[in-house]
């Protein structure tokens, strides 16, 4: 099992950006708390894993989207 989508995910999530130049070991650690809630809730409620993934990569392209904004309003 491979978990660089759980990493990427985490550290999208804590507020890295994918941009380079931000982020923080602080942040990655709470979007890695948050992500593992997620994926606790989900495997509690019995989503499939397939599905977990699929949502996961929503939340990525989500949060890129939201720093991608907020950097845009930078400049």
């Amino acid at each position: 099992m491979s978990y660089e989508l759980d990493a990427i995910a985490a550290a999208v999530i804590g507020g890295s950006s994918l941009m380079g130049g931000v982020g923080g070991i602080t942040g990655t650690l709470i979007g890695a708390m948050i992500l593992g809630l997620i994926k606790s809730g989900f495997t509690f409620v019995g989503v499939d894993a397939y599905v977990q993934d699929i949502i996961k990569g929503i939340i990525i392209v989500a949060a890129v989207t939201i720093d991608m904004r907020r950097n845009r309003k930078k400049h």
